[in-house]
């Protein structure tokens, strides 16, 4: 578990990293395109604090907890007496639960209902392509096995 935990706070720290980036390059985009002033976060979860300096922080924390998340949770796949697919499942709803109540905080999802349904399709057919490609490989990697005895 230790090393799950150490994967979790490297990619916290990545995932946190990769929030400021994509921030800063908005920020510094919307702000040359003319509306000077902006800030890549959503006004509705700036306005859950008492200033947008500590709303940029949590963000950062949120993000990062994410990829916290993401990476602890690939726990699941070392559990052989379950099943690849109870694993997909278990993995799939552990970080379902983490990422998307972290972006409807973040981005207020639930206000728009487009964004929300957009969002959920992304999320849930990422997972689907990363399950049918990981079934693949692992099905290689048995029949590899196989051959060889």
């Amino acid at each position: 578990m230790r090393t799950y935990i150490k994967r979790g706070f490297v990619s916290f720290a990545i995932s946190a990293f990769a929030g400021l980036l994509v921030n800063l390059i908005i920020d510094i985009s919307v702000n040359a395109a003319g509306y000077p002033g902006f800030i890549a976060i959503s006004p509705d979860f700036r306005a859950l604090f008492p200033s947008p300096v500590i709303a940029a922080y949590v963000n950062l924390l949120l993000y990062g907890i994410i990829g916290f998340t993401f990476a602890v949770t690939t726990a699941v796949y070392d559990a052989e007496r379950i099943s690849f697919l109870v694993q997909s499942i278990l993995y799939f709803l552990i970080t379902s639960v983490v990422c998307l109540g972290v972006t409807m905080l973040l981005w207020q999802l639930q206000k728009y209902p487009a964004a929300l349904v957009s969002t959920l399709a992304g999320y849930g057919a990422t997972h689907v392509i990363m399950f049918v490609t990981s079934y693949k490989r692992l099905k290689k990697d048995i029949n590899e096995i196989n051959e060889l005895i």
